[in-house]
């Protein structure tokens, strides 16, 4: 199964150089001159421990205090581990909420290139649960089919630390980030509108959760005709899969949590060229981040009401697929013209929301891989953010900056409604050409939230990374489940 990444979790009180490990980690932190480097805690009494020999690579250069620079230490006859990585931390004046789960993902990442079967963390990082998360997450690649990965997981991870919940809070985070990674990075012929739903309903057994999922009879009955017609050039039917979390009090009004789930996008009609096609088993990540955020909240019993909702289908080529000028019928009421096939996300979408408003939802975030134009407009490691309730924005943009996932706000101006007004149907799924394509696909979606305070999140870009970085292998990141578990937290405050 793949919601867990069977690693063991524990906290050690034994000093760096005598703990029973394979390897150890020690941070150290750059001086405020340019040579300059702060030699404290572990890392400090590792030193003293070898006589003095970090301290004497330090001053010669040999060993990087930036960010996330791992330099490893081999064969020291003082130490009972193997390997000693010391890994940059950068400026103590000027840490960053990103340090945490990247310098221990930096780590563990140097790290796994090996098989290590017990690795001992000794970093001086707040909080401690995100680089908990991260030391696991670091170690995990993309390679789940290769007969010989070039990532091994470890089995175990050591934490030095006496603050027990922190460390539980870390592996909760960790397996949901694995879990969303895991299933993102699975091809179509794997994870498909089906197994996915299934998914939710095995991960909803484990953790806490009801699942219920609705089939293709369901949705023609809930008159799920935005959905539908997404589905219907694919031999794999669509479902919608409701997962609901009670921690709160029976007459609380839940958060609602949705995601697009597009298990294979090839365009449809309006096809995509193989290049933009080939890593589009990505296009469901905004679901797997929701169930791996659904994972995390239910495990960690948060006093919060949470319904995740998924929309997933798989948007293909055939005889029965929908066309371009088809006229849909939403569960809303609203008609859309259909002027791009490829367009397909803010259809599914549009029905999901709409379930989300019927069931309550008192608050609301999508999370969607929606648009080009957003990694156009933000780059490749940056969400955009979408609001039609400022305050609500501002709740989940102190929460991504909480846990280091770079988010910015883009702006819903009415201009941009214009946009996707059509002459045949109430709207239509694009806007007029390219500009602000990230905008006018929000602009369709809050027409389906009502009066709801909602944000969109467009992950396009962060969520699949065609190359790795220093504290994570390429392909899925697994981004905003962290984000949405804080969220979740602050409520239930």
């Amino acid at each position: 199964s793949s919601s867990s990444l069977k690693m063991k979790i524990t906290s050690t009180g034994a000093a760096p150089h005598e703990v029973q490990a394979d390897a150890v980690v020690v941070g150290v932190w750059q001086g405020l001159e340019k040579d300059d480097f702060v030699l404290d805690g572990p890392a400090a009494a590792l030193d003293d421990a070898i006589g003095g020999g970090i301290r004497r690579l330090l001053e010669s250069g040999e060993i990087a205090t930036a960010e996330n620079k791992v330099t490893k230490i081999l064969g020291l006859s003082e130490v009972a581990a193997h390997v000693v990585a010391v890994v940059g931390l950068g400026k103590q004046n000027r840490v960053s909420s990103t340090l945490p789960f990247r310098a221990a993902g930096a780590a563990a990442k140097a790290l796994a290139g090996q098989k290590r079967h017990r690795v001992a963390f000794y970093l001086p990082l707040r909080p401690l649960a995100d680089a908990v998360c991260g030391s696991m997450t670091g170690c995990q690649g993309q390679d789940i089919y290769r007969t010989e990965p070039k990532l091994f997981p470890f089995d175990e991870i050591l934490w030095d630390t006496d603050d027990s919940d922190q460390l539980r809070r870390g592996e909760v985070l960790g397996n949901a980030v694995g879990l969303t990674r895991n299933l993102v990075n699975q091809p179509a012929n794997e994870i498909y509108p089906e197994s996915f739903a299934q998914q939710c309903v095995t991960v909803g057994t484990a953790a806490g959760f009801q699942a219920e999922v609705w089939d293709e009879a369901k949705l023609t009955e809930e008159n799920c005709g935005s959905l539908l017609a997404v589905a219907k050039g694919s031999d794999r039917p669509p479902r919608l899969a409701i997962m609901r979390y009670r921690g709160g009090t029976d007459d609380q009004f839940p958060l609602a949590l949705v995601g697009k789930g597009v298990t294979f996008d090839s365009g449809g009609l309006s096809l995509k060229p193989s290049e933009a096609m080939s890593d589009m088993k990505c296009d469901m990540a905004g679901a797997a981040t929701v169930l791996g955020a659904m994972q995390a909240i239910a495990t960690l019993k948060l006093p919060v009401n949470v319904v995740g909702l998924v929309g997933l289908v798989e948007n293909m080529v055939s005889g029965r697929a929908y066309k371009l000028g088809d006229v849909l019928h939403s569960r809303k009421g609203k008609t859309i013209e259909v002027l791009n096939t490829d367009a397909e996300g803010r259809l599914v979408l549009a029905d999901v929301l709409n379930v989300a408003v019927s069931l309550g939802a008192e608050r609301m975030i999508d999370l969607a891989t929606l648009t080009g134009a957003c990694v156009v407009a933000l780059g490749k490691h940056t969400a955009g953010l979408m609001t039609n309730h400022p305050e609500w924005l501002s709740v989940v943009a102190q929460s991504a900056q909480n846990c280091g996932e770079p988010a910015w706000e883009l702006p819903m101006f009415d201009e941009f409604r214009q946009q996707i007004k059509s002459d045949v149907a109430d709207i239509k799924n694009i806007g007029e050409g390219r500009w602000g394509g990230a905008i006018t696909a929000a602009k369709f979606l809050e027409e389906f939230v009502d009066e709801v305070p909602w944000v969109h999140i467009d992950i396009a870009g962060p969520s699949f990374a065609d190359k790795p970085r220093d504290w994570i292998d390429g392909g899925a990141s697994g981004c905003f489940v962290r984000t949405l578990v804080d969220v979740a937290e602050s409520l239930g405050r």
